[in-house]
């Protein structure tokens, strides 16, 4: 009787991690992309770059695309026409393990259904590296969840539980989860939203820090005063597509962002270090 080989299932290949980027390289961009949801084209041929070593902005007003952009950028949602190339390849090229080593995404809000203590949610933020090729013995996790946590100030209350913080630690808490995940390309979707003064500047210069340690950072930002203050480049959208893209004393000039927000804006060079002041002009 002739014995059947039973053919070797292929070894589970394990992810590698990206290499590290030279200053400048583009990490991820879209070209002409266009992106529908539902019946409504929300982006309309945008083209935008995130760079290694610079921190990316986008502003605009309600419902200009700005989110759904970051969502595009991360190969979250795909494109009607156009493209999204993240590491120099299609965004839809890439498997999930992979571009979870390559980009972290903060989402706008956070909800956990369990009672995960702060420390337990941050070390989320690690889970892509548990299989992924030269991953060693757990040192890393460690030394990486505690400078998030260091770093955005939430060490102080890593045993309490997630669901016991108010609005503003727990956008600190997920931003320590994205930072310990420690991809070079980071897509915040307004991570100031929920927070103080001192939290919003915290967080600004944390995205300076990544940005200086050869990151791309793209950030949503509604304070125009923050991106003006700690954005290399700003991308000012409107409608679905870039109104305008630079640095930001080329772009957030007080005649544009009247014509954008629809509001009567000024904008004043800070007397101390030149950069925008920026305010709706007001009569009282």
């Amino acid at each position: 009787m002739k014995l059947l080989r039973v053919p070797r299932l292929p070894r589970t290949v394990r992810p590698a991690p990206p290499g590290p980027a030279a200053p400048g390289d583009v990490l991820a961009e879209a070209a002409g992309l266009r992106v529908r949801l539902g019946a409504r084209e929300v982006l309309r041929g945008v083209d935008v770059g995130a760079r290694a070593g610079e921190v990316l902005a986008l502003v605009g007003p309600n419902g200009a695309g700005k989110s759904t952009l970051l969502a595009a950028l991360a190969g979250d949602i795909g494109a009607a026409g156009g493209a999204v190339r993240i590491h120099g390849r299609p965004a839809a090229d890439w498997t999930a393990p992979e571009l979870a080593l390559r980009r972290s995404v903060l989402p706008q809000s956070a909800a956990l259904s369990f009672p995960f203590t702060v420390e337990e949610v941050v070390r989320m933020g690690r889970a892509p590296w548990a299989h992924a090729a030269g991953a060693d013995d757990g040192t890393d996790d460690d030394d990486a969840v505690a400078e998030a946590m260091a770093a955005t100030e939430v060490t102080e209350f890593a045993g309490r539980p997630f669901s016991a913080l108010s609005g503003g630690e727990r956008a600190r808490v997920a931003l320590a989860r994205v930072l310990a995940q420690r991809a070079p390309l980071l897509l915040l979707d307004e991570p100031t939203a929920a927070l103080d003064l001192r939290h919003q500047e915290l967080v600004l210069r944390v995205c300076r820090a990544r940005a200086h340690a050869g990151d791309a950072v793209v950030v949503v930002l509604h304070d125009l005063g923050l991106a003006g203050a700690y954005a290399h480049r700003v991308a000012i959208l409107c409608a679905g597509r870039v109104a305008a893209e630079g640095p930001p004393a080329e772009v957030l000039t007080g005649e544009l962002l009247s014509e954008v927000y629809r509001q009567p804006v000024e904008v004043f060079p800070h007397p101390r270090t030149g950069a925008a002041v920026i305010s709706p002009r007001r009569d009282v």
